[in-house]
């Protein structure tokens, strides 16, 4: 058997480390937009839960861990961003609407960064099955003499 080329391995190995980069920053992108869509789904909870009471208290984030009490006067009016740092007044209903239409975007996003993640790791298997035979080939001894 022919002893395996190191610069091939050295090839092989250069692209396992690049696909486990690219595996590992689709994965931290897949874990943000699940962590989005979670907070639109509380936010949609929030908003129906507001609509219910006379007199709706919700705590507001201040920052530092410091949070306060605050009565909402208008509970039916929702301010949404949109994007591109663009706040707009909504109803209540259009801004559940809002919301839910974004989560069904970041589903369809999640698919497909699970389907390139998938795609990342089949071709991070077949180079780790490729490099393991290779090794495993330099390691016979070389038959007949």
């Amino acid at each position: 058997m022919a002893q395996a080329d190191p610069r091939e391995l050295q090839a092989l190995q250069f692209y396992l480390n690049e696909y486990g980069q690219q595996a590992e920053i689709f994965t931290r992108q897949l874990e943000l937009i699940e962590q989005r869509r979670i907070e639109a789904l509380a936010a949609i909870e929030s908003i129906k839960s507001l609509n219910g009471e006379k007199e709706p208290v919700v705590l507001v984030p201040l920052g530092g861990g410091a949070t306060v009490r605050a009565r909402v006067e208008e509970p039916g009016k929702v301010l949404v961003n949109i994007g591109a740092d663009t706040i707009l007044q909504r109803t209540d209903g259009e801004a559940v609407t809002f919301l839910q239409d974004r989560i069904t975007e970041m589903e369809a996003m999640e698919k497909k960064v699970a389907g390139t993640i998938d795609q990342l790791r089949g071709q991070i298997n077949e180079i780790a099955q490729r490099i393991d035979a290779a090794y495993g080939q330099s390691q016979q001894p070389p038959s007949g003499s």
